[in-house]
């Protein structure tokens, strides 16, 4: 692949190689990890998995540390720290723990026995309070929101659901169904609040889309508080029309980043505008021009300012972070707390609401 990367290179003008090296950059940094995850313990499954029970039902397990589930595992259902994953290349699921050691595996009716099972032998209380469910975005995975999760947990109370979803691997609808069943099985949560970053809004407004019907009079999960968009391509990603043609760029980022880049008009009419309180945090260095040649105005280096503008946001803001990093500024953390608390980012009278001439 780095080959093709080369090569692509060579018909690049001079003028813009420095950028798109710094994109190459990035997109391998959100790499790292990700692509050594394609199951780290099916690799064992021939003999280990038969060594001894870790059930009184299903299949024999051996508890194993995993890397959690990156690029191949969707998350498919959490309660508390435990979570089940679907594995998207194989269709095999597993029970996963707080430690990301695996109790459980086989089709996804024997891990939910398990995980019943294992509530009513250690007496795990029911889900209660008020939740957030976080949602990364392309080409990386839940470990990049760890430090918003915990902030959002230590400094807010809230119980946060980090959830993992194979980015690059599957289409966004797909995405957008597994959440659903994420939601679903909230039992207990009285107040459900989103923080997404990047393509992760973008699953949230299709999944809010796929949970609307007027004829029927189906609205989404009525739990559903606020959300906080940080850095959302809600227009697409002009960045990805640009690059969307070189293979290598395909190979990376999959279906989702033709999704969003030249296959925009057809995604865009199966997203929703959330009817809930949403605020949206952009990257800029606030001037017209930002920090990426190849986009026209003000941007994070991946997405512009005005491809995360939205009407109907009650409270919009620019930071001066860039993408692949924002969920760790304090100010990024501060404001999202901010609004899921009061619906707000700095004070009620300083908000700033986008209107339909906004966008």
């Amino acid at each position: 692949m780095m080959r093709a990367i080369f090569h692509a290179s060579l018909f690049v003008p001079v003028a813009m190689r420095s950028t798109l090296v710094v994109v190459l950059v990035g997109l391998c940094w959100n790499l790292r990890g990700n692509v050594m995850d394609t199951d780290a313990d099916a690799r064992h499954s021939s003999g280990a998995e038969a060594a001894e029970p870790d059930a009184d039902e299903g299949n024999f397990n051996v508890p194993m540390p995993t890397l959690g589930g990156k690029q191949f595992w969707a998350d498919c259902l959490h309660f508390h720290k435990w979570r089940i994953q679907r594995n998207v290349m194989t269709g095999r699921h597993r029970l996963l723990d707080a430690h990301n050691i695996r109790r459980a595996w086989g089709s996804y009716e024997e891990c939910k026995r398990k995980l019943d099972a294992i509530k009513r032998r250690d007496k795990l209380p029911a889900m209660h309070g008020k939740a957030v469910v976080v949602l990364h975005g392309l080409i990386r995975s839940r470990s990049a929101m760890k430090g918003l999760c915990t902030y959002l947990e230590q400094e807010g109370g809230y119980t946060v659901f980090n959830v993992s979803y194979p980015s690059s691997r599957a289409a966004i609808a797909e995405h957008a169904k597994d959440l659903a069943n994420i939601v679903d099985f909230l039992e207990g949560v009285e107040e459900i609040n989103f923080v997404a970053h990047s393509m992760g809004n973008i699953v949230l407004r299709h999944y809010l889309n796929d949970q609307t019907d007027p004829a029927s009079g189906r609205k989404p999960d009525q739990r559903i508080k606020r959300i906080v968009m940080l850095a959302p391509p809600n227009h697409g990603a002009a960045l990805a029309r640009r690059l969307g043609d070189h293979t290598w760029f395909q190979l990376v980022t999959g279906t989702p980043g033709c999704e969003l880049g030249k296959e925009w008009e057809h995604l865009e009419k199966q997203l929703a505008t959330p009817e809930c309180e949403f605020g949206i945090l952009a990257g800029g260095k606030g001037t017209n021009q930002g920090r990426n040649p190849l986009l026209t105005g003000d941007d994070d280096l991946v997405v512009t300012v005005d491809e995360t503008k939205l009407p109907g946001a009650r409270d919009f803001a620019v930071l001066p972070v860039g993408h692949t990093f924002m969920m760790d500024d304090s100010q990024t953390q501060e404001y999202t707390l901010r609004f899921l608390q009061h619906g707000y980012f700095v004070s009620e009278e300083e908000r700033r609401p986008l209107a339909d001439d906004d966008s």
